[in-house]
């Protein structure tokens, strides 16, 4: 099963900056629905996990930005699985623009944390979901 999913967006008016470019920060919330697609495309919605009282909150994230996007340009957001740990998801991401140009590229980790918001372990059907990957 493949570990990547990418979806495309874009660039909104509201994105960007007086000189029409993407401010920085909106790239974390591209990578977060880039993870939410990644994760609905393997058959976990984040809804449903949170409904079985798993929440998969971030620890650690990181961008380095390559190339500036600009208004209305058409970004693809690539989303792979790094390590699926039962206590620990890594993700990785790369933004490119409609030339394919490398826009920005980064990662996540994220720790799973029960109701009680105390480190907990994913089930190991959901594991096996994201490919069974270092367990």
């Amino acid at each position: 099963m493949p570990r990547e999913r990418s979806y495309t967006l874009t660039v909104r008016y509201a994105e960007t900056d007086a000189q029409g470019v993407v401010h920085h920060a909106n790239y974390l919330i591209w990578f977060e629905e880039g993870r939410s697609e990644f994760l609905r495309q393997m058959g976990m919605n984040y809804s449903d996990i949170e409904r079985a009282g798993f929440f998969v909150v971030v620890a650690h994230a990181e961008i380095n930005y390559r190339a500036p996007a600009f208004y209305e340009d058409r970004v693809t957001v690539t989303t792979s699985i790094e390590k699926a740990h039962r206590r620990l998801l890594e993700f990785a991401y790369r933004a490119v623009n409609q030339d394919g140009v490398l826009l920005a590229e980064g990662r996540t980790v994220h720790v799973v944390i029960g109701k009680d918001r105390r480190p907990t372990s994913l089930p190991e059907e959901w594991l096996e979901k994201l490919g069974g990957l270092n367990r």
